[in-house]
């Protein structure tokens, strides 16, 4: 049986679970957004069991940093994410873009090399289960408007006037 580690903090846009695999996370989830932690984590890695730590792998400290104002700190932070390839390659693409910037979906798609794939693009953004870390709400609609957050616009707003990409 695998063991996770797991620990919860309060930030200004809510508390936020953080769930680690070795010294790696592997996912973190808005507390409103968590009863479908254990069916995602189940598809993952089968049996399983999340072990509560005091900042696993110092992640706690380091997201606490961003809130904070160090914009850059959670770049320190390794992933282990499970998805497609094309997921991978979406995922990857969003740590390209810098705090205090923003892609389009449209964007996105060609950074992937696949330009006619925004819904496609869109639907892995939105399957990204380390939001934050790996910055899916850096992604906008094409006309400037802030379109799908899986943690909600009003975070994702937060996080962009947070990061100076909104004013």
């Amino acid at each position: 049986m695998k063991t996770l580690h797991t620990d919860t903090l309060d930030t200004p846009i809510g508390a936020i679970t953080l769930v680690v695999d070795g010294n790696k996370l592997c996912l973190l989830e808005f507390e409103d957004h968590q009863p479908g932690i254990e069916a995602l984590l189940a598809r993952r890695y089968g049996d399983f069991r999340l072990e509560r730590v005091v900042d696993p792998c110092g992640f706690s400290t380091v997201m606490r940093r961003y809130f904070e104002g160090d914009l850059r700190a959670l770049e320190s932070i390794q992933v282990s994410t499970d998805g497609t390839e094309f997921q991978q390659a979406v995922w990857q693409a969003l740590k390209s873009i810098p705090a205090g910037q923003t892609l389009s979906y449209r964007e996105l798609a060609q950074r992937v090399g696949r330009p006619s794939a925004m819904r496609a693009v869109g639907a892995a953004n939105g399957a990204n289960p380390v939001a934050l870390v790996l910055p899916c709400h850096r992604v906008i609609g094409a006309d400037g408007s802030l379109t799908g957050y899986g943690g909600g616009l009003d975070r994702k707003e937060w996080l962009l006037k947070h990061e100076g990409a909104l004013g």
